[in-house]
């Protein structure tokens, strides 16, 4: 067994991109407030490497809000097809402002304005605010290119322990932890 959990997870996430038939990059993100207070939703996972998991969001989004208060997160990739998941135990850090434009720079433009439009994670009293500030955005950038927002941005996850798990029968699940040691990694079983 290798003792690197990338290795093992290009493996898998290469077998989740080839079976899965919707966001195989999409992974549970759950975070805590200062005190605790838990909150978990689905995000996509837009880059990794041997540094850690990353995505994107709104920084004044209720996550980006949790994340600036307690980096410490949690991520779950789950492919129920090939009866799979890895967990992830971290701590989310910013990504820099180049790799956060170079990002940027790739979405569809409606998604690009989108992020100038919405206030993520605030109430909306009506959906046609939205609309006019979409249209807004739209007549700002017209013709041009669309600069990234700088309340968006990026969080890369920079894992503590990564744990895969592999559905066995009778409930006698095969679950590999790595756990983070130096500038290595040390490897082991749990019990299903």
């Amino acid at each position: 067994m290798s003792t690197n959990p990338f290795l093992l997870f290009a493996d898998w996430f290469a077998a989740a991109t080839a079976a899965e038939p919707n966001d195989p990059n999409a992974m549970a993100l759950a975070t805590a407030t200062r005190d605790g207070r838990p909150s978990v939703r689905v995000v996509l996972m837009k880059a990794w490497d041997d540094r850690g998991f990353v995505f994107y969001t709104n920084l004044d989004s209720r996550k980006g809000v949790e994340l600036a208060e307690n980096p410490a997160v949690h991520l779950d990739f789950h492919w129920k097809s090939l009866r799979r998941q890895i967990r992830v135990d971290g701590r989310a850090e910013l990504v820099g402002d180049a790799e956060a434009d170079a990002y940027f720079a790739t979405r569809p433009r409606d998604s690009q304005l989108g992020a100038w439009a919405s206030e993520q994670s605030r109430p909306l009293p009506d959906r046609e605010v939205f609309r006019d500030r979409l249209a807004q955005a739209t007549a700002k950038y017209d013709g041009g290119i669309v600069p990234r927002p700088p309340r968006w941005s990026g969080f890369r996850v920079v894992p503590e322990a990564i744990e895969f798990w592999q559905d066995g029968d009778f409930r006698h699940h095969e679950r590999t932890l790595y756990n983070r040691s130096g500038d290595g990694w040390t490897t082991g079983t749990l019990y299903p």
